[in-house]
């Protein structure tokens, strides 16, 4: 029996030589639909063009002028050709655009956080008004709120030790009798706490040298001194927490040329310091204004 022939298993195929009228055939239609477009976009209608125009410029926050002044130039009304939007007006207003985010950004940062550190200085002036108010209870309990006077100020709580009923005898440091009460009476309070303490003394206006040193600012120290051991030895209240300040007669409490002021001048403030960073501390005063209270503390 005869082998039958590789090509009679496998019959040679023909070729299509007709294939390029395909590829010519797509050609022509991407062409006819290039021509289509180009045409369509060579019109353009002037009322839904001013309408793209307008929805744009909101979007971009700008005036919808930048394209006015185009007229028809087509004998169908309401048709134009559309004049070109410039790349560098674009450019520009996009620039613009960025410009106005950041600055509004950058304001919008700025009153978060000025916001933030009046709220932190609200809440320091709450907690210095309840720590007085500690501090008057105590006092009231033993008959004593005459010899103290409050204020709050950018340091923090100034409790001022005045001289109604003699804390400090003229030209002495020492502390009275009744002076030591009132002190005893503010250490369980100030020992509580965990802020520093400033003990500052003054001396009266009265311009006569002190008999026992030599001017007012040794004077008014020792009796910032007195005070601080006072807290200290007696009272222990922890000494590192605690600085002692003289400022001589340079700091009135009120008005020297008012009758009794030198009695109340002659005294020794102990200023509970606010923990705070300054720039908020510095909004303690507004504060104060807005909760009518100014600085002063009854």
């Amino acid at each position: 029996m005869r082998r039958r022939r590789r090509s009679d298993a496998h019959p040679e195929e023909h070729d299509n030589h007709e294939r390029w009228l395909v590829t010519y055939a797509d050609m022509v239609t991407l062409l006819m639909v290039l021509f289509i477009v180009l045409f369509a976009m060579s019109q353009v209608d002037q009322k839904k063009f001013d309408a793209l125009k307008a929805g744009l410029a909101a979007g971009f926050g700008q005036s919808t002028s930048i394209q006015d002044g185009s007229s028809s130039i087509l004998e169908q009304p309401g048709e134009a050709v559309a004049q070109p939007i410039a790349p560098s007006q674009f450019a520009v207003d996009v620039k613009e655009v960025k410009t106005s985010a950041v600055s509004k950004a950058i304001a919008t940062h700025e009153d978060l956080q000025a916001a933030r550190k009046y709220a932190d200085a609200k809440t320091e002036v709450d907690r210095l008004k309840a720590l007085l108010e500690r501090l008057n209870r105590a006092l009231r309990a033993h008959h004593l709120e005459d010899d103290v006077q409050a204020s709050i100020d950018t340091r923090g709580l100034v409790v001022s030790l005045v001289s109604r009923h003699v804390v400090f005898e003229p030209n002495l440091a020492t502390l009275s009798a009744r002076g030591q009460e009132v002190v005893d009476t503010l250490a369980p309070v100030l020992r509580d706490i965990p802020d520093p303490l400033q003990i500052d003394g003054h001396t009266n206006q009265v311009k006569v040298k002190p008999k026992y040193y030599p001017t007012d600012w040794e004077l008014s120290a020792a009796r910032a001194v007195t005070v601080l051991r006072h807290l200290n030895e007696v009272d222990q209240v922890p000494a590192v927490r605690m600085t002692a300040s003289a400022f001589g007669h340079e700091k009135p409490l009120i008005d020297p040329a008012k009758p009794g002021s030198q009695r109340i001048n002659k005294r020794v403030d102990i200023v509970v310091l606010s923990t705070l960073p300054s720039e908020t501390r510095d909004l303690i005063a507004q504060v104060m204004q807005d909760q009518g209270a100014g600085g002063g503390l009854s």
